[in-house]
């Protein structure tokens, strides 16, 4: 923990959505992108110094960062909430943070200081049917307000970045676009370690894996209608991943067409497993209808596992040339690139070689330096 400098600029971080629980689906992508740039932050700057806003339980990771707990009730989606919007700028004010860095879509609207914003997505505008109605409605309002109150918008791929402009006429000139990177260690598991871990698990021979959030955004009954399509001899389907919201339709899914023995359900995977499922697998498939990002491509490509993703959102960015691609709710289109990917060992081989080489271009360290840059921006006049 470094001590506060009274000549650097004080810099507040909330990061509220840092989850202390794991198997949950809120240690997805953006407690994934919290947790890298905090990880990554300079450690010690020497124009700025940081404090992160956490729950208690949160900050179990170590980094040069000073800490500032909060009641572990803001975990709950209402209180942190209120909590943000009323009892942060207070703690703003205490701690005399000359910025304050909202790590999740929304800063205070009361607040006196200047803000930087951190949009993902705009699932809430683009998806509406498949966002629940509450969290809608408040996205919808707040980060419109934020992105328009905050000296600066950090918007996590150039995708993002033009949702931004076209839905609030955001100048180009105000937001910075900041990739996520990769998980240390995020490579191709040793042939050994996968058989075993291929052991331990029950995992057949075989099969095609999506790793994800089980919820609507993710396109997981179109990727079930056309793992049913491909008609594979001897190929299972894995769907792995923490339950999210409004996925009662994907096991319905599974049940009608008769799917039961062939997809399977192995929920959360913990983040030191990843390699090995990736590697297991000998397709990896990310169905998504929208996304600011698409970290799992990325860990995917990383691992050397052939990637089949569509064209929607930013997944075009992260795939590069080194993925089969195919546009978003189109099961026939979905099923035809499972069944070339799966029946061409060449074209496998060149996916395997290209993947980590596109995947090397994402660095957490340039991340963490970029997010500096943007708070220096900031704080500057102009900004």
């Amino acid at each position: 923990m470094s001590a506060i400098n009274s000549n650097r600029k004080r810099v507040g971080l909330s990061a509220l959505l840092l989850s202390p629980q794991p198997g949950s689906y809120r240690q997805a992508g953006i407690h994934s992108y919290i947790h890298g740039i905090l990880a990554n932050l300079p450690a010690e700057h020497p124009a700025l110094t940081y404090t992160a806003l956490v729950t208690a339980g949160a900050a179990d990771f170590g980094t040069a960062l000073r800490w500032r707990n909060v009641s572990p009730a803001a975990r709950q989606p209402l209180v942190r909430i209120l909590w943000e919007q009323f009892v942060q700028p207070l703690v703003c004010k205490h701690e005399r943070f000359d910025l304050l860095h909202a790590m999740a879509f929304v800063v205070p609207l009361l607040a006196t200081l200047p803000t930087v914003a951190t949009i993902y997505d705009l699932t809430f505008r683009k998806l509406p049917q498949r966002f629940r109605a509450a969290n809608r409605a408040y996205l919808s309002l707040f980060a419109r307000l934020s992105c328009r109150r905050a000296a600066r918008v950090i918007a996590i791929s150039h995708s993002t970045k033009r949702d931004v402009m076209q839905a609030y006429g955001i100048e180009g000139n105000h937001i910075d676009v900041i990739y996520p990177g990769l998980r240390v260690g995020m490579r191709r598991a040793a042939p050994r370690a996968v058989a075993e871990f291929r052991e331990q698990r029950g995992l057949p021979a075989r099969f095609i894996l999506y790793l994800g959030t089980i919820e609507p955004r993710k396109n997981l009954t179109v990727l079930v209608a056309a793992y049913k399509q491909a008609q594979l001899e001897n190929v299972k389907l894995v769907c792995a991943g923490g339950q999210g919201w409004m996925y009662a339709d994907v096991f319905r899914a599974v049940e009608e067409l008769h799917l039961s023995r062939e997809v399977l359900f192995p929920g959360y995977v913990p983040e030191a497993e990843l390699p090995l499922w990736y590697s297991a697998a000998e397709a990896f498939v990310y169905p998504s209808a929208y996304e600011g990002f698409g970290l799992p491509v990325l860990e995917a490509l990383a691992c050397g596992t052939p990637v089949i993703t569509t064209t929607a959102g930013s997944l075009v960015e992260v795939a590069g040339n080194a993925a089969v691609l195919c546009a978003p709710d189109d099961a026939p289109a979905l099923a035809d690139a499972i069944v070339r990917v799966m029946g061409d060992p060449l074209l496998r081989g060149q996916l395997a070689a290209s993947g980590p080489l596109q995947a090397d271009r994402f660095c957490w360290q340039e991340a963490g330096k970029r997010t500096a840059a943007t708070h220096l921006r900031a704080l500057s006049p102009q900004h």
